[in-house]
């Protein structure tokens, strides 16, 4: 894989998307980063703002989103908005990273778990760092499974996850475009 066929698409925000971010841009990776009016961003570089028409399409029922990981999700706008960025962020990957933690349920914690989600409706390669076992896992299509360090294989992948990034996070993003790239 060359650098300069991979896209990162991404959120912008603090956290897990600003070290996809970081790591994409120290490899020379172009990066689409889904945001939307009165977003807090920390990444500036390749920022796509979202219009409402184009928030509309990644719209989902917040009672479905809500069964399907079971738990409930407050509706207000700010929290739908960010579901329909992540819908964008899944929606461009063909492969999907995200760094977050792997509940007993096998949902990932927080709103991350929409595009976790989502990534295995759509049948995508998917995989999580779960920051509290220090360690990468894949999803088969039925459970998670440990992966010793994962390579970025398709041109076009997703890079999202918690606001609150470990250092073990920071590092296993880093790490995992190192594997991919060289460095």
């Amino acid at each position: 894989m060359k650098t300069d066929d991979c896209i990162l698409f991404s959120g912008a925000a603090n956290g897990a998307e600003a070290a996809f971010g970081a790591a994409a841009e120290r490899h020379g990776i172009e990066e689409v980063n889904f945001t939307f009016e009165g977003h807090s961003d920390t990444r500036t570089r390749g920022i796509r703002v979202l219009t409402h028409a184009e928030l509309q399409q990644g719209d989902v029922s917040l009672t479905y989103v809500s069964r399907l990981m079971n738990r409930t999700f407050t509706d207000s706008p700010l929290f739908r908005k960010i579901l329909q960025s992540i819908w964008h962020q899944i929606n461009n990957g063909q492969e999907v990273y995200v760094v977050g933690h792997i509940l007993k349920d096998g949902t990932v914690k927080g709103g991350t778990g929409w595009g976790a989600e989502f990534a295995k409706l759509c049948n995508k390669p998917l995989f999580v760092f779960d920051q509290d076992v220090d360690g990468w896992f894949r999803w088969t299509g039925d459970a998670w499974v440990s992966d010793t360090g994962p390579t970025i294989t398709h041109q076009r992948i997703a890079g999202t996850g918690t606001r609150v990034i470990k250092p073990n996070g920071v590092r296993a993003i880093n790490e995992l475009f190192d594997r991919s790239f060289g460095r």
